[in-house]
């Protein structure tokens, strides 16, 4: 089995195990968990180590006949187990191993149905390397879809007192998503062929390792003279393939020459649209944004971990993995509103931070924000812009697991996250205060720390984007500004002047062994991407550069 079906597999057969184990075994289920994350950072760290970062295109290439149903006169329909990794993919793979792991030792603390926990904790971990290894769409799609089960299940089960609340707002919110996004799916497949298992079914080749350029293009320009049979038509969900616009029936409703609108927007124009909403849900975007803010405060420290670790990501790259290339048009066209609702996200999830009393929800909202200079990042279609936006998502990862860590030591001690419930907290947690400090300057930009790379990179994007007034960049600045105000204001209230708190010294104690193994990882990542960006800038950029030759 190759190195990405591992990765897959092994948390999900795992997950199996632990929920065959008899209850007596239970005190192995954090452990087998424990055991499997570092296999799977292990074999991420591997793939970052093996990868051509000279290579612009798929990397560790796997790919199987999955499904294949004669349609009479619709043709052939045909769906790949097709995984492969590159440079956009490559960040969040790695940033996955890491946050599952952390995610692991965090969820030490779970003490209650641990069997259902941790088996659904490895099924999540399966379907989140799956989403972002998937080069098939509808392989995407049921990884994307997976990911909701474990998640309501460990929001609604292990939760906080609202925990069913919250729960089925995440579900809701993220199935409409989906559905938008099954549409275009749907959409897309009717519109486009496989050009290698067409150019087999035409005979001009008897199987996919004979295939050339040459194949290639004499089956491209057949389809554009409609000389093809329907019934040898192979219809695809490979986003290789789908990303080409030569390979779209020139009749079909997606294709790029299609005439169809819908009042004064073409197809192709709403099915992007479809999946911007259906991706800017769960990145998320505002006003989809409010499953969010309930989730994370309800969720277990190590399921807000997750969340805001690795599962907002998904958000940001299926839009740079499917609707930016497979739409470039569109994606061009509706860029000012793209940008819009970036800078839109960044102001009002940083008021919102700001006016929060609940350390955790505003820790929520600034996700909320920084996610919005992603997509501020996306929107501007420039190298520094997109690049920016890919860092951005892997520092945001790194530096959002480490503030949800420490909210969740300061909760597991007092069981109140209220800001006005502490002052002084550095006379009686001074390694506790390290770690925050470090997490709040990385997370509000200070230069040297891993965020302020990501979002110099956007907004330097967007003031060289042609697609957007620079105005609209010159606003989302202003979100660095309240942003260092929600952050410093946090640290100098709970942290600093005299000590004081609601609740007695004696539970206040300092970082423990593990909460350590936890935090000082991650606080040496955000250094260490603040001080060497081309670590992961030398993996994006020739991604980031093949995607870009779409919008020529």
């Amino acid at each position: 089995m190759s190195v990405l079906s591992l990765l897959i597999f092994f948390p999900l057969v795992c997950s199996l195990a632990i929920a065959l184990l008899p209850d007596q075994y239970k005190a192995y289920y954090k452990w087998i968990t424990l055991l499997v994350t570092g296999v799977e950072l292990l074999g991420s760290v591997w793939l970052y180590g093996q990868f051509d970062t000279q290579e612009p295109g798929y990397q560790f290439l796997e790919k199987f006949d999955w499904i294949t149903l004669p349609l009479g006169s619709l043709g052939v329909g045909s769906i790949d187990y097709l995984l492969g990794i590159d440079g956009i993919s490559m960040p969040m793979v790695l940033l996955t191993g890491l946050v599952m792991f952390i995610g692991a030792i965090a969820s030490f603390e779970i003490k209650q149905k641990e069997k259902g926990y941790f088996a659904l904790y490895l099924l999540l971990t399966a379907s989140v390397i799956g989403c972002f290894v998937a080069l098939d769409m509808f392989l995407f799609y049921l990884f994307f879809e997976f990911m909701l089960l474990p998640m309501y299940f460990l929001i609604g089960i292990w939760g906080g007192p609202r925990k069913e609340y919250a729960s089925i707002k995440f579900f809701i919110y993220t199935l409409v998503g989906s559905l938008f996004i099954l549409m275009v799916m749907i959409g897309l497949y009717l519109s486009a062929i496989d050009p290698v298992e067409t150019a087999i079914q035409m005979n001009l080749i008897s199987e996919g390792s004979q295939v050339t350029p040459a194949v290639i293009s004499s089956v491209q320009h057949a389809l554009n003279d409609g000389s093809i049979p329907s019934e040898q038509l192979v219809h695809t969900f490979d986003l290789r393939f789908l990303t080409d616009t030569h390979n779209f029936i020139p009749d079909s409703w997606l294709s790029i020459y299609s005439n169809v609108s819908l009042g004064n927007i073409s197809i192709r124009g709403l099915a992007f649209l479809l999946l911007l909403i259906g991706f800017g849900i769960k990145l998320p975007v505002v006003p989809v944004h409010t499953w969010l803010p309930d989730a994370h405060v309800e969720a277990p420290t190590p399921v807000s971990v997750v969340l805001a670790g690795i599962l907002l990501k998904i958000g940001g790259y299926g839009l740079l993995r499917i609707a930016y290339p497979v739409f470039p048009d569109a994606a061009a066209t509706n860029a000012f509103l793209v940008a819009s609702f970036g800078v839109l996200s960044i102001i009002y999830g940083a008021y919102n931070a700001l006016a929060m009393n609940d350390l955790k929800k505003m820790i929520a909202y600034s996700s909320v924000s920084h996610m919005g200079f992603v997509l501020l990042g996306i929107a501007s279609l420039t190298s520094e812009g997109i690049n920016g936006a890919v860092y951005q998502m892997y520092s945001h990862g790194i530096l959002s697991s480490m503030l949800f860590v420490l909210v969740g030591v300061l909760y597991s001690r007092t069981h109140d996250r209220r800001i006005d419930s502490y002052h002084g907290l550095a006379h009686v947690m001074p390694r506790y205060t390290v770690m925050i400090t470090i997490a709040f300057f990385a997370s509000l930009g200070l230069p040297a720390l891993s965020g302020f790379i990501g979002e110099f990179f956007t907004l330097v994007g967007g003031f060289n984007s042609v697609f957007f007034p620079k105005w609209i960049t010159a606003i989302a600045v202003f979100g660095l500004v309240l942003g260092a105000a929600y952050f410093l204001w946090t640290l100098q209230r709970i942290f600093f002047g005299k000590y004081w708190s609601r609740y007695d010294e004696s539970l206040l104690s300092d970082l423990d062994l593990r909460e350590n193994l936890m935090l000082v990882p991650l606080a040496i990542l955000a250094i260490v991407h603040g001080i060497f960006p081309h670590l992961l800038f030398d993996i994006s950029h020739r991604s980031v550069e093949e995607l870009l030759k779409t919008f020529v």
